[in-house]
């Protein structure tokens, strides 16, 4: 977990203060050009860096580890446009108002859908589960658009204190209320669904604690929390995925349907095993860059240090 100002050293403080300087011209700069030419241009800015900073070989290590019948040359595809999709949804991110104006109306689509309508229309409590996949947010903007309900949302906190304070207020801007991940915010995300709101939380990351379930056929720490969460608080769970258009801009929102409720690892396996089938249908948009299988051999050994 990303610490407080008061525990870091000076230099820490120092290397921070740098780079969130960097990194907010950047995006300052960005910003100047039309919403459709800025979000382009830092997905090619990312695709150009990713061998630099090292996506491409967690990329690939994920890849080789995970589908190994895949080609050197499909890799490198994948690759690219894992790091393009990065870039876009991290100007998106920083380009709150255009990127909320641009995905309020949505299309969406799914079986999920008519379970979503009705649950919103009784005023059930609803976990929208889902990924680094597409953008996430664009799910969030446009189902409260649909429901004229807010969506509360779980975040974690960025390492860089300096950097974090823009990440959360750009957060803020595409609705709330929001949760910081830790005992505080569990606590008012709880709170929330046990009042009947809604909430989206992804459920795609490695967490200290969870359980060994399977991903794309090897073990992968998963969160049990959700599950039990859904089941305790009679809350629908549905997973939900913002698969980006081909132009580059535009999303359409897939509700599948609802996780049917029985225990909470047959729950969270359901919910991996349908993130696995929507990524398989659109490789290069979910975050191959994440460490999601950290200790696949039981040695700790990680897929970039493969041969």
């Amino acid at each position: 977990m990303p610490v407080e100002k008061s525990e870091l050293s000076r230099f820490e403080l120092g290397k921070y203060y740098v780079a969130s300087l960097f990194l907010k011209g950047v995006i300052g700069g960005m910003r100047l050009l039309p919403y459709g030419t800025r979000i382009a241009a830092m997905g090619t800015l990312v695709r150009g860096l990713a061998p630099l900073v090292g996506f491409r070989k967690r990329v690939r290590g994920n890849l080789k580890l995970t589908c190994p019948e895949l080609s050197d040359r499909d890799i490198n595809r994948i690759s690219a446009e894992v790091s393009d999709n990065a870039g876009r949804a991290m100007m998106e991110h920083f380009s709150p108002e255009g990127f909320t104006a641009r995905q309020r109306n949505a299309e969406t689509s799914g079986p999920g859908v008519a379970a979503f309508d009705a649950a919103a229309a009784e005023g059930r409590p609803v976990m929208i589960i889902a990924a680094h996949f597409g953008h996430y947010l664009a799910a969030r903007i446009a189902l409260q658009a649909r429901s004229g309900r807010p969506i509360g949302c779980l975040y974690r906190r960025m390492a860089n204190p300096y950097f974090n304070e823009a990440y959360v207020k750009a957060f803020y801007k595409t609705g709330s209320p929001m949760f910081e991940q830790g005992r505080r915010g569990m606590v008012e995300m709880v709170r929330s669904l046990k009042g009947g709101e809604m909430i989206a939380i992804v459920s795609d990351l490695h967490v200290h604690g969870g359980e060994e379930l399977m991903f794309f056929g090897k073990p992968a720490v998963t969160s049990l929390l959700n599950a039990e969460l859904a089941m305790k608080f009679n809350a629908v769970m549905i997973p939900c995925y913002a698969v980006r258009q081909p132009n580059g801009l535009d999303f359409e929102i897939v509700l599948h349907d609802p996780v049917p409720h029985s225990d909470p690892r047959t729950m969270t396996q359901h919910i991996n095993d349908d993130l696995e089938q929507m990524v398989r249908q659109h490789m290069g948009q979910w975050f191959w860059i994440h460490r999601r299988w950290k200790a696949w051999n039981g040695l700790g050994v990680q897929p970039e240090d493969m041969p």
